[in-house]
């Protein structure tokens, strides 16, 4: 199987990456700027922006069976006006000129935030009211893809992530300042009330997950790339200190609750779970 993926040098992508190289599997990277991390002999890397039009980008990507596409900019300020005026454009135009030019199989990242308010388990019937930009771009972007399979025939899995952390996460993430905070030995961490409920997953399980749904799900839609596990934030935050084995408090309450999220928010891993044939 030829794969091609675009967002290596990412949060995600890089994961994904080195999954890809661990199962053995040669990969062709779409590179701009930044050398993506976990570079090997099964990396072939190929030079592509995704905002400037590539005449075959079939071609270009070394004509791929698969393509993963995780390429994204302007995270994680997840209201810029950046996500629906230049990255859904640029986005939409280039899978569009890689489905046009002969991509069949391809896998693009969606996000938990394509549900907006919604609260409790969230399936993927779960109507879609995004109330930040970056989710309306995803929002978008998934609409355009799926009009487009009207006309051409091709294979999407639309992976919606949920709540990932781990290692190369942006430094504005929490569980990237808690890590700075453990790393500085500070006493305390100040936080939100901690009340909030989410799906956490750790990223490398996803890259698992989202390995496994390229090469094994096929034209599965949009799907819940979550634990499918409700998690209190202070929780999650206390087995993170745990972890370190540092005696670090928690000052709950020093920040307010975002207001693009609900208070509680986790995906259902059923339709996942069937696809994968754990269930």
């Amino acid at each position: 199987m030829r794969i091609a993926i675009t967002g290596a040098s990412g949060f995600v992508g890089r994961h994904v990456l080195h999954e890809l190289a661990s199962r053995g599997l040669e990969t062709t990277v779409a590179t701009f700027r930044r050398t993506p991390a976990g570079s090997n002999s099964l990396v072939r890397k190929v030079p592509l922006d995704i905002h400037v039009p590539v005449l075959d980008p079939f071609i270009a990507l070394g004509e791929p069976d698969l393509l993963l596409h995780f390429a994204w900019s302007g995270l994680p300020n997840y209201d810029s006006h950046h996500h629906l005026e230049s990255e859904l454009p640029a986005h939409a135009a280039f899978l569009s000129a890689c489905v046009r030019s002969g991509v069949r199989r391809i896998v693009v990242a969606g996000t938990c935030f394509e549900y907006g308010l919604a609260s409790g388990e969230i399936r993927e019937t779960q109507a879609l009211a995004p109330v930040t930009g970056y989710g309306e771009a995803k929002v978008r972007l998934f609409e355009h893809m799926s009009s487009l399979r009207e006309t051409i025939p091709f294979e999407l899995a639309w992976p919606r992530l949920f709540y990932l952390f781990g290692p190369g996460q942006s430094p504005n993430s929490l569980y990237s300042q808690l890590q700075a905070a453990i790393a500085r030995g500070d006493e305390s961490f100040d936080m939100s009330g901690g009340e909030q409920v989410r799906d956490y997953l750790p990223v490398g399980n996803a890259a698992r997950l989202l390995v496994d749904v390229a090469i094994k799900a096929g034209d599965i839609g949009a799907v819940n790339l979550c634990s499918g596990i409700p998690t209190q934030l202070k929780d999650q935050v206390a087995h993170w200190i745990a972890e370190a084995g540092l005696p670090m408090r928690m000052n709950l309450g020093r920040f307010p609750y975002p207001s693009f999220e609900s208070m509680a928010f986790w995906g259902s891993r059923n339709k996942l779970d069937r696809a994968l044939g754990v269930v």
